[in-house]
């Protein structure tokens, strides 16, 4: 057993989604979560960037004695993945799991008509990182890049008409291509499920990664043997085990955090606490 806390990273809230997966399906393992939000957003950024700052951040993670890292950005994911892995997994043995993989499968999974929209920041569409997830399937793909919906996000404006007017100018061609599944290429975007929802149509599925890449850290923890003695006891963690962390604003954060996760967020901490 492996009591050691899963540590979670985004480049701001969106994250939050796929912590909150994780808390709900195993209740019994720690986390530590750094939102990078003193650097957010991250899709408009050079991929050279994002990938210093996601490795910064990660290493900062495992200097804190985590023992999974999940890369909980797309953006991250498309620009670091190889990185991480060769430095994290390979060197050290510290699985990582990132985002971008589980929802392609389950979006691959979905689709009745094999045409799917991908939503994403400019960067992630940049990478081809979905492109390339998607080539050995027989799918018709349509990307479209959406960089205010990270903003938005990151406000906590996710209704009202100025937020219908960017959905409909981003969705528009989309829609037109005639997906019947869509998949929200960052973790900002289900806050925003909604709008994106109301745009597209209730014929459009739409597929997030939060659900699907909890499910691969389970399989990691299980195929690891990486699982706590609280999983195992099938106890829950303290709300003290649980801790979230941010390079920006620590009360900011927190309002965001605990309005799209709940009150197990307590309280935010700065970065720079982090142990």
């Amino acid at each position: 057993m492996d009591s050691r806390p899963i540590g979670i990273f985004d480049s701001g809230v969106g994250g939050l989604t796929v912590a909150h997966a994780i808390m709900e399906k195993m209740p019994g393992e720690a986390i530590t979560f750094i939102g990078d939000t003193a650097h957010s957003p991250y899709g408009t950024k050079p991929i050279a960037e994002v990938r210093r700052l996601a490795l910064d951040i990660m290493d900062r993670l495992v200097a804190s004695n985590v023992k999974m890292l999940v890369i909980a950005c797309n953006t991250a994911t498309a620009a670091a993945l190889a990185d991480a892995r060769e430095r994290y997994r390979d060197r050290l043995g510290i699985p990582v799991v990132e985002v971008i993989r589980p929802a392609v499968r389950r979006a691959i999974r979905t689709t009745q008509t094999g045409r799917v929209g991908v939503i994403a920041t400019p960067a992630t569409i940049k990478s081809g990182s979905y492109q390339d997830a998607f080539a050995a399937a027989d799918i018709q793909l349509c990307t479209q890049a959406c960089p205010a919906f990270v903003e938005l996000a990151e406000s906590g404006v996710t209704a009202g008409p100025d937020v219908e007017r960017v959905a409909e100018e981003y969705l528009r061609p989309v829609r037109d291509f005639g997906v019947d599944t869509l998949v929200l290429g960052c973790t900002h975007y289900p806050l925003l499920s909604g709008v994106i929802s109301y745009t597209m149509g209730e014929d459009v599925t739409l597929v997030t990664s939060s659900e699907e890449t909890a499910k691969d850290v389970y399989r990691t923890l299980a195929s690891h043997k990486l699982f706590s003695d609280a999983s195992v006891g099938g106890t829950t963690v303290d709300a003290s085990q649980l801790r979230f962390y941010t390079t920006g604003d620590p009360a900011q954060f927190g309002r965001l955090a605990r309005r799209f996760v709940g009150p197990e967020v307590g309280r935010a901490r700065s970065a720079k606490e982090l142990e």
